[in-house]
Parts: structure tokens; sequence; C-alpha cells
């Protein structure tokens, strides 16, 4: 598809004055904060989102950001995409890889989940492999990678977490640092809301594409974000900060139930005694035996499937007591005086 039949945003080539001035100043304020290792590379789509984190990284640090575009083949306007990339970065001067992959998902595995997996270890990949020479001079290696995701992003996470039952873990939404195969990743535009973001590039005249997808009603985020958010900024106009600061206290517990997991799993041994097991209160041996799963066997049960498993292990006081449950992709029994996984 040619770029011109792409969704284009130049919504407004004289912005109000005030409108940009103040969305130069957060973004500005934003990157000031933004201390990455250098060389940084921009997961780069074309949208709005990663065109102005890119351009504004560019900026501040020529010469030392390279983008990665990740191109899942997914929908017919991807080939568009790529097309806006290159302008993009052709113009403002900008490395950039184009990473073409196989984004169809697994029997069971939703569509989202497997392309944002393949998205992770392709940005992955292309970032720790070689670059290309840039005037003669070799590119260092890639140190750190850089996300778009910004305040609207976060609420929406945080919604659909809340809709889905999670636990403080999930409510914790997007963490704005974390380290990954020798990487550190960043997210740094957390506190900014996206039309922040728009404003800056449509005060510079700067073209973005807009994914078709996003306005398809038939995805959950998209009602969020459609429906939800406006009521929200009318209803509570402070929403976005307040609701990333629940966030953040929620990342706190989530981080106390990890560390109190890990000396529960070295108390109770790996496999799980059961005995010792019994001397913890129902909330620890739900923690700890979610933790076991999840880090040794790198399998998350459903809360049913735990809550069973719990009371299993409350009432096994005999010999010939059996445990045989369903838990996460395999099953969890008793062997003699432990619990085991397998599948």
């Amino acid at each position: 598809m040619p770029i011109t039949d792409l969704p284009q945003n130049l919504p407004d080539t004289s912005p109000d004055a005030e409108s940009g001035v103040a969305s130069g100043a957060a973004l500005g304020a934003a990157i000031q904060r933004f201390a990455p290792p250098l060389p940084l590379a921009v997961a780069f789509s074309g949208g709005a989102d990663s065109t102005a984190l890119l351009l504004a990284c560019a900026e501040r640090w020529p010469g030392q950001v390279v983008a990665i575009h990740v191109h899942h083949g997914l929908q017919s306007a991807a080939d568009a995409f790529v097309l806006q990339c290159e302008k993009t970065c052709a113009q403002h001067a900008v490395p950039l890889k184009i990473c073409r992959v196989d984004a169809r998902h697994a029997p069971g595995q939703s569509p989202e989940d497997a392309a944002r997996q393949l998205r992770y270890a392709t940005l992955i990949k292309a970032a720790t492999e070689p670059w290309p020479a840039q005037g003669g001079v070799p590119m260092p290696a890639v140190r750190s990678l850089a996300l778009a995701q910004h305040a609207d992003d976060q609420v929406e996470t945080l919604l659909l977490a809340l809709s889905r039952g999670a636990g403080v873990a999930g409510l914790a939404a997007m963490p704005a640092q974390w380290s990954r195969a020798g990487l550190a990743w960043y997210r740094p535009l957390l506190d900014l809301p996206g039309q922040v973001l728009r404003d800056w590039l449509a005060a510079r005249g700067q073209e973005w594409v807009e994914d078709p997808s996003n306005a398809d009603a038939r995805y959950t985020r998209n009602r969020i974000r459609a429906q939800l958010l406006p009521a929200l900024h009318q209803a509570f106009p402070q929403f976005r900060a307040t609701f990333a600061r629940s966030s953040r206290h929620c990342a706190e517990a989530a981080e106390l139930l990890q560390e109190m997991a890990q000396a529960d799993l070295g108390a109770v041994g790996n496999p799980p005694r059961i005995a010792a097991l019994q001397a913890l209160s129902p909330a620890r041996q739900a923690n700890v035996l979610r933790h076991w799963l999840r880090s040794v066997h790198a399998t998350t049960p459903s809360a049913a499937q735990l809550d069973q498993l719990l009371a299993q292990v409350g009432v096994c006081r005999t010999r010939g007591h059996r445990i045989h449950l369903k838990m996460g992709r395999g099953f969890v029994r008793r062997l003699g005086s432990v619990l085991d996984w397998y599948n």
C-alpha cells in the first residue's frame, strides 16, 4: 500500500501556540530526566508515540540513537509503516533496522501475546547484533532500549488488569525501567499523556502514521481508550497521576511478596515439603507455591487451581492422602513428603 493510502496524521499544521510550547516543555522535561546508557535503541513503529520518543532522543544525543522497526506482517498496512519509518529516519539521520518476522500464534496462544513475545525477542536480537558503521566509524554496541508507552497506555494496562482480576503484580502495570538480555530497558514517557506527544509533533509539522487496528472496537484496549478515558478525564481530571501512584504502591507490594516468596521457598525446600508448607499461613502458602511454579517450572496456575492445591495441602495429614491436580500447563502431585510438578 502506498504511504498516501495510510491514515497519516498531520492533524493541525498550525496548532495552538500555547499547546505546542506546553507539550515541548513537558516532553523536554521527561527526556532530561531520562539518562540511559548510550548508545540507545528506540523501538520505532512509525506511530506518534514512538516518533516523538525517537526524535526527542536523537536531538538530545546526536549520533548515539538508532531505531528498530519490527514488521509483524499482521495487517495490510504493515509495509506502509516501513516506508514511514524509513522516511523519518532518513530525514533525521537515524540508523534504522527493519526486522521482518512471522507473528502467527501457536494453538491456544493469543495473537497479542504471540506478537508481543516475538517483538521483544526481535528487539533484543536487533539491538545486540552489530550495526553498520556510520561515516566510516564503527557503531558501538547498543546498551539500552527505549519503548514509547505513555500515561494513557499505563492507565489502559491497569484497567485491563482490574477487569481480569489481577493481583498486585498485574496492577503494578508497566515498569519504567528493568534489565533483560544484558540491556537496560526504559519507558521514559509514562508520565506524559499521549496528546502531549501528538501536540509536540504537530507543532513541528512532523508526520506519523496511525495503526488502523487502533480504531477496532473489538479490542478491549481500544474500547477503554475511546470510551473510558474520556469519561475518567471528565470525572477525575488527575486520574493519570493518581492511577500511576496506585500502580507504584502495587509494585512495592509485589516486590515485598517476591522477597517473602524467595525466603519461604528456601525454608520449605525445592520441591516444597508439605509439612513445612502447612506451618505457613494460607496467604504465604499461596505466595510461595505460585513463586515455585513460576520460577522453577515456568508455569502460572489459575486462581481456582491454586485454591484447590491449598485445600489439598491443608488436609494432607495421612500417609495415603493423594494429591494430583492440574496446575498451569502441567500437574502437581504428591511424592511422599513433597509436592512435585510435571507435564
